[in-house]
């Protein structure tokens, strides 16, 4: 019987801009002080206090400038690729593992398009086998960092577990736009942030086991959170109603998972949960009837880091272990 698979190492990586919640204010404020009638009341959404700093590709002032779909999918690729062969790198060294190690390559974006995909780049950085196994995954938005761990040690596992490399990487603030003043834009605008992690997953990893899996799809959704397509780029599309989605949904999706995992809720002793602010992770807590202070870690990665989109449950699985 072949060994579970579990972590064999982790690493993050983000960008060397650090901006404060001011300092992307000011960018905003100046872009719409003319085009939007109720900007003062709608730019309140960057004086809460649950996100200190953020990291992003370039400094504020780039934001503003007009760069149109190509411009700022240019900026994705370029920051994209190297903060994924950043953290890729951390995470073979932290694993003591060489590249010509890994058996296989999965690669979870969101946020920019690239054709060839990340993933084939991603491995000619490295220096990986030619003949590497590659997996691309796009469009998972949030839930790409769970998901694409989970495709990675089932990867392992048919692979006779060999070591899989599972890159999760979104350069969120390429897809602000300048000439959005819906409330979504300004709300994104004061969130997401960019960053990549990386983690390798093997029969010899000595780190947590990745167990099961277990996937809920709720139809009809579209509206809850996702990307139009513009002219101008990618722009945001998230309601505000995902706190009560939480809350509503959660419990009946653990109780399914438990069951087919065969363990009680009650057997569970912490979550490890996608920071994608303070709202939805005091919505998660109420969901899975735990205290707030469960979700701790989750909120200094938000304090920290902002939202990373796919990337930021892997910074909670990082601090965790």
């Amino acid at each position: 019987m072949m060994s579970e698979i579990a972590i064999a190492g982790i690493g993050t990586a983000v960008p060397p801009n650090t901006v404060s919640q001011r300092d992307v204010r000011e960018v905003v404020e100046a872009l719409f002080n003319d085009r939007v009638t109720d900007l003062q009341r709608l730019l309140g959404v960057f004086e809460h206090h649950h996100i200190r700093q953020r990291h992003l590709m370039q400094p504020p002032s780039w934001y503003a400038t007009e760069r149109g779909f190509a411009g700022s999918n240019a900026a994705y690729v370029d920051a994209a690729t190297v903060l994924a062969t950043d953290a890729a790198r951390r995470a073979l060294a932290d694993a003591e593992l060489h590249v010509g190690d890994i058996d296989g390559l999965v690669v979870v974006s969101s946020t920019g398009i690239m054709t060839p995909s990340l993933d084939a780049v991603l491995a000619q950085e490295l220096g990986c086998d030619r003949h590497i196994m590659r997996r691309p995954v796009f469009g998972l938005g949030c839930a790409g960092g769970v998901s694409g761990l989970a495709r990675a040690a089932e990867l392992s596992h048919a692979r006779d577990g060999r070591a899989i490399l599972f890159v999760a990487v979104e350069i969120c603030s390429a897809t602000f736009q300048r000439n959005d003043t819906s409330r979504s834009n300004l709300v994104g605008a004061s969130l997401f942030a960019d960053g990549a992690a990386a983690v390798i997953v093997s029969a010899d990893g000595r780190g947590p086991v990745v167990a099961n899996s277990f996937s809920t799809l709720f139809p009809n959704t579209y509206d809850i959170m996702g990307w139009d397509v513009a002219d101008d780029g990618l722009r945001v599309r998230f309601s505000r109603d995902i706190p009560t989605f939480v809350r509503t949904n959660i419990p009946l999706v653990l109780e399914e998972a438990c069951l087919a995992w065969g363990i009680d809720a009650g057997d569970i002793i912490g979550h490890i949960t996608h920071p994608g602010g303070a709202k939805v992770l005091d919505a998660y807590a109420e969901a899975v009837q735990a205290q707030s202070q469960a979700f701790d870690v989750a909120r200094e990665v938000l304090y920290d880091h902002g939202n990373m989109s796919s990337a930021s449950v892997l910074f909670v699985l990082e601090r965790l272990m």
